[in-house]
């Protein structure tokens, strides 16, 4: 009898992770979300083992992600946790290599960003210099290269800038894209800042499993405003990034990892 309660207390005060699939056939898949590769699939009633959880692609509702043993991710709709919070640690939080803009991304973005040797004032009203590069303060101190600026310079300027958007659109899109969408994503964002694209009904359509394609047809046009009045420049920019977005290419971009 001393042995049974030893036992019986040790599976007590034993962390749980092992739950019971609760759909009849759910995808085990490469990352947290719809897009991502199935892995594996779980018939109703398997026992997982649940190593992590992560947020990822809303599923009904349900935005938490669970990483079975088998390393691979499960919509935690679909897992009888007994909670529709974290039940245990969260995933690590690896970041993946953002892959770098194709050619056409950063001439698209040259195009309608123009050069600028010298400092000047954007109609925002905030310092400016080469390639659209928004200054830290009136003398551009933050631009590590000579001023006036070279077109070589400019466009390593550019490369600089270009990766801290190719960095957030990597981080918040789980949609596959090849690279002429993912660029398409980069020069909205250089344009319209991570924050909006990050909060944006069109990464959410994106990250819902929507086509691409469609999705980016039909909410790049949405962004043509400032102060208030549609603005020719914009209109041509978005329909620039739409084309690029279209354009066929086997090189892909997304997920990165």
């Amino acid at each position: 009898m001393k042995s049974v309660g030893i036992a019986i207390l040790a599976s007590v005060l034993a962390p749980a992770s092992a739950y019971l699939i609760t759909g009849d056939t759910v995808n085990c898949r490469a990352g947290p979300g719809t897009n991502y590769a199935v892995k594996r699939t779980y018939s109703k009633g398997t026992d997982v083992t649940i190593t992590c959880q992560t947020s990822g692609t809303s599923v009904q509702g349900h935005a938490i992600w669970d990483k079975t043993s088998h390393g691979c991710y499960v919509s935690d709709l679909y897992v009888e946790t007994g909670s529709a919070g974290y039940v245990t640690g969260r995933c690590g939080t690896t970041t993946c290599v953002a892959p770098k803009s194709n050619q056409a991304t950063v001439d698209l973005i040259a195009e309608f960003e123009g050069f600028e040797p010298n400092v000047y004032t954007d109609a925002a009203g905030y310092p400016t210099i080469g390639y659209g590069h928004l200054c830290n303060d009136a003398t551009c101190s933050d631009v590590k290269y000579s001023i006036p600026l070279s077109q070589a310079d400019g466009m390593r300027l550019l490369a600089d800038d270009m990766a801290r958007f190719e960095r957030c659109i990597t981080a918040m899109t789980h949609a596959t894209l090849n690279l002429n969408q993912y660029g398409a994503l980069v020069s909205w964002s250089f344009n319209m800042g991570c924050g909006a694209a990050e909060t944006s009904t069109l990464i959410e359509w994106l990250n819902g499993g929507e086509d691409v394609n469609t999705v980016l047809a039909e909410e790049l046009p949405r962004w043509v405003y400032a102060g208030g009045r549609v603005l020719q420049g914009l209109v041509r920019r978005r329909n620039a990034e739409i084309a690029l977005a279209g354009a066929a290419t086997d090189d892909g971009a997304l997920p990165a990892c």
